[in-house]
């Protein structure tokens, strides 16, 4: 039975908020900080001064996706990363878009080199999560994603998997600590991709923290 990676796509193996940044900037005359660290409070309309009200998001980022997507660019090394890691493992891009954007994601990473099964999601991913893992038949398997959030869903629903934080836009990394319920944070794939065939090698699941 080969291990499984599960990898989420935007900010660990494309970059998307700097891309973002400049077509919010052309299209909607908002500025976007990079080291706001916090989403929801990173954009602000130039005319009044004023932050991106919640709601208004997902109609925004709906004009980026799927139409914006060509912009986005692929992060260094992680096509050579995940060629080598697929050698010995089964990869999945488990990506927070709506379904019909699929099959754009899947061109998109094509057209970087990056083939291997997509599948979106809406909210947290430890569902998702965990019923990949049974498919594959409960392997080794590593989850990477840049959201803390995640890395709490799939500690709570699949708490076996190894669980490595990575955000690989540099602009946004220094802002944004390490998720509390990952295993790791690593920024770069070529030190990924170790920490990673590490984790195979192992052949066990991820060590469960114990309470006093």
């Amino acid at each position: 039975m080969k291990p499984l990676l599960i990898c989420d796509c935007d900010e660990v193996l494309l970059h998307m908020v700097r891309h973002f940044s400049v077509w919010l900037d052309e299209a909607h005359d908002i500025e976007f900080s990079l080291a706001g660290g916090d989403f929801a409070r990173s954009m602000r309309r130039r005319a009044d001064g004023n932050f991106v009200a919640s709601e208004e998001m997902p109609a925004i980022l709906d004009g980026f996706f799927p139409d914006q997507m060509h912009r986005q660019t692929a992060v260094p090394h992680v096509r050579e990363a995940l060629a080598e890691l697929s050698q010995v493992a089964e990869i999945v891009i488990l990506t927070n878009l709506r379904d019909h954007c699929r099959e754009h994601r899947i061109a998109q990473l094509a057209s970087h080199g990056i083939v291997h099964r997509v599948e979106c999601n809406q909210g947290g991913k430890g569902g998702p999560v965990a019923r990949l893992v049974a498919e594959h038949g409960n392997p080794v398997t590593v989850f990477v994603d840049d959201l803390a959030v995640h890395h709490q869903s799939v500690a709570g629903h699949a708490p076996g998997v190894h669980r490595l934080h990575m955000i690989a836009e540099p602009a946004l990394a220094p802002h944004v600590p390490p998720a509390p319920a990952a295993h790791a944070r690593i920024d770069d794939w070529l030190e990924a991709k170790e920490w990673i065939a590490g984790r195979f090698a192992s052949g066990g699941p991820a060590p469960v923290p114990t309470r006093a």
